[in-house]
């Protein structure tokens, strides 16, 4: 794996893992000291960014020391596990180090659009998007070439992974293969006695929520008091420590501010059946909020298309619209991105949506499909609740709460008749984004809504 390398052969560094990050949290050990590994076997669960991710062993051997414990913070290039030396001694122990309690820092960047759903497939790595030989790392004889989240998956499943015949590129076994397998279908083998016993006693994987593409929801946060107790304390860590951090940034820098208005959207709702019945596609509302936005941003509004580098007290204006989707998991609120979106029409923007929103809820989405949104949207109606005060995606200085839409009386020329409501509310950063032009910016977002025929295609 390229990175810094120890000079003792024997201590395995925390391997460089990208976009200038410097720190990882151990989420959970996947060995123990005195185990015997192999090359590429999952060493520890590490959260960076917004993605889990494991840390493949480098090489065959027997670990002699595992640097840290659950939740620790660990630098980059710092030991992260001693293997047995030759002969079969074991290293003297380092000094201990103090744990560090600091939040990981979430930085931003772009994806490519084409590459989400296979992304879905083969990220999940230490370095993101896999090349031909796994990062630099290739199959030993008899090992299958697979990234560690579709190792993972294969474990979970009981599948044995070195039995499954990989369909993708250099033969490489994908998610696809490892759930074949599970079925029974093309590349299938038998699951070894050991895998098997191991599934039989983990319990079951607990699939994915229920949602229409465009609909990235999971079900409300749940907390189990122990028997007996009046109370219980959670660590704040992972996704949430994260959540946590970025939302206090935004707060401390942002001045936020919030539009409200409601959208007639009863011709939309008829236009939405239609190109679902037309394409034989499932297609929510939200792909044409997707679209009226980047209408409005690519076109007089370009203001809210921005995000701010406080660091050189600069506005920085984008020109294509990366659209941020926050989406509810059961580890927290992530915001997978849709690059270009204003070069995609409603249906591309449907199955971008879907395709980003089930990597962040089974947590295979890579760094870049997590980071480089110009604008975010919440669609917090998927739940429930109508208007609401969302907190920007610091460094963007937008972002559009989308609420349920219901039946309402709709009142024109001095008529009124029962119509689909749509409640909208934009929240901007004071500092770049003056009130008269989120106001306006909402009303062309109201607009488009009310006369969809133009969504249907890109932007621009």
């Amino acid at each position: 794996m390229a990175g810094k390398v120890s000079s003792d052969p024997n201590v395995f560094l925390l391997p460089d893992i990208g976009e200038g990050l410097q720190e990882a949290e151990v989420i959970r050990w996947l060995v123990k000291e005195g185990e015997t590994v192999e090359e590429n076997q999952p060493l520890a669960e590490v959260q960076t960014d917004k993605a889990l991710t494991e840390i493949p062993s480098p090489r065959n051997g027997v670990i002699a020391r595992i640097h840290g414990v659950d939740g620790q913070v660990m630098k980059v290039h710092e030991p992260f596990v001693t293997y047995v030396g030759e002969g079969g001694q074991t290293p003297a122990a380092p000094p201990k180090k103090t744990v560090s309690a600091k939040a990981t820092r979430v930085e931003v960047s772009v994806a490519d659009a084409e590459q989400v759903p296979e992304r879905t497939e083969d990220d999940g790595t230490v370095v993101g998007k896999m090349s031909g030989e796994l990062a630099g790392m290739s199959a030993s004889p008899g090992k299958a070439l697979a990234t560690p989240a579709v190792r993972r998956l294969a474990r979970d499943l009981g599948i044995d992974i070195d039995h499954v015949r990989g369909t993708g590129i250099g033969g490489r076994v994908t998610e696809k293969d490892v759930r074949a397998a599970t079925a029974g279908g093309p590349g299938s083998s038998a699951q070894s006695p050991a895998r098997a016993s191991a599934a039989a006693a983990a319990p079951a994987a607990r699939p994915l929520a229920a949602t229409s593409p465009g609909r990235p929801a999971a079900p409300a946060q749940r907390v189990q008091i122990p028997s007996g107790q009046d109370s219980t304390r959670i660590p704040i860590r992972d996704v949430r420590k994260i959540i946590a951090s970025r939302l206090r940034q935004s707060v401390d820098r942002a001045v936020h501010f919030t539009v409200m208005d409601e959208a007639d959207v009863s011709a939309l709702d008829a236009l939405r059946k239609k190109l679902a019945a037309a394409s034989g596609e499932k297609v929510s509302f939200l792909p044409f909020v997707c679209s009226a936005v980047c209408r409005a941003l690519s076109g007089g509004f370009g203001a809210l298309n921005a995000t701010v580098d406080d660091d050189r007290n600069e506005i920085v204006q984008h020109r294509a619209v990366h659209l941020g989707i926050a989406t509810d998991t059961d580890n927290g609120l992530m915001v997978p991105v849709i690059p270009d979106a204003d070069r995609l029409g409603v249906l591309e923007i449907s199955r971008h949506v879907a395709a980003v929103a089930e990597a962040a809820r089974n947590r295979t989405a890579s760094r870049d499909q997590l980071s480089g949104s110009t604008f975010t949207i919440s669609n917090v109606g998927s739940h429930a609740g109508r208007f609401a005060t969302p907190v920007i995606n610091y460094p963007e200085v937008g972002i559009l709460a989308v609420g349920r839409t219901r039946e309402g009386m709709v009142v024109k020329d001095g008529w009124f008749r029962v119509g689909k409501l749509m409640p909208l509310s934009l929240a901007c950063d004071h500092r770049v984004v003056d009130g008269a032009t989120a106001a306006l910016a909402l009303a062309e977002i109201v607009r488009l809504l009310q006369e969809p025929d133009q969504l249907l295609a890109p932007a621009r």
